[in-house]
């Protein structure tokens, strides 16, 4: 349903809240899992098509950042794949601890910093030869302009943007449940409000709890796009697959029809 109308702020905090509260469903799902995987040198979670632009981008001994860590078990493995200094942000506390146990566990020094994007530290600021955003960030930004010029400030010059991400035409549709459902077509592409959702965050088993209310935001490849290049990263290449990468499209995968996920790699001027 379509969100009050709330100052960004005031969508950051309920999305800080409803993640917390999902964090310990996430952690009895797969944290232990995770600790022994973690312990075992070189160990990655990261899918080939990730992995493969990662290696090809070059991250040994880079400085990376990843926004949006989650519990960090994407930017530990790409500790894993020789990256130097790392640091994760992501706005839920509870995520945040698990990710230092992991990192424990990994016998790594990864840094994970629990904040609002919009929050980060200046003293982060021309630190990282990297940044990488992964599945499910861009679509809690209230403001994806103002995400934008964050990560222009915390990437060094030359510095490079990597995301892999759910495509913009998904946010239009509803996800099929069978195989052979029709695709629905539920709201527009240009859709610019927050959109409010009170469903599962368990993405792995899609357990039912009472969820907090939480705001999503569709962002078109325009936006994301512009948002980019006004704050000086330019963009250098952007790629588009028929693999779903977000657990909600499986069943349309077979069809091969539709943009289901993107890379896009920026580099600052």
């Amino acid at each position: 349903m379509e969100a009050k109308d709330y100052q960004a702020s005031d969508y950051i905090e309920a999305n800080r809240r409803a993640w917390n509260q999902v964090a310990p469903i996430h952690a009895a799902i797969n944290q232990e899992k995770l600790l022994q995987s973690f312990a075992e040198p070189g160990y990655s979670v990261l899918d080939e098509v990730e992995s493969a632009k990662l290696l090809q981008i070059g991250v040994e001994g880079k400085a990376v950042a990843q926004i949006g860590c989650n519990n960090g078990r994407e930017l530990l493995s790409i500790k894993n794949l020789g990256a130097g200094r790392c640091v994760g942000f992501d706005l839920s506390e509870e995520f945040v601890k698990q990710a230092g146990e992991l990192n424990e566990a990994a016998q790594h020094d990864c840094e994970f910093v629990a904040t609002s994007v919009y929050d980060i530290e200046p003293t982060y600021n021309r630190s990282f030869d990297l940044v990488f955003i992964t599945i499910g960030v861009l679509s809690w930004m209230p403001d994806i302009a103002a995400f934008f010029a964050v990560v222009a400030r915390l990437l060094k010059p030359q510095g490079q943007l990597v995301i892999y991400e759910m495509h913009p035409f998904l946010n239009m549709l509803d996800a099929p449940e069978e195989t052979d459902e029709p695709l629905k077509i539920a709201l527009s592409y240009f859709n610019l409000a927050a959109t409010e959702d009170v469903t599962t965050l368990d993405y792995y088993q899609g357990s039912k709890y009472d969820s907090l209310p939480k705001y999503w935001f569709a962002h078109t490849l325009s936006a994301l796009f512009m948002g980019m290049i006004t704050n000086g990263i330019a963009i250098a290449s952007f790629e588009e697959y028929p693999h779903d990468i977000s657990n909600m499209f499986k069943p349309i995968e077979h069809y091969q029809r539709v943009p289901l996920s993107y890379i896009l790699v920026g580099k600052k001027q």
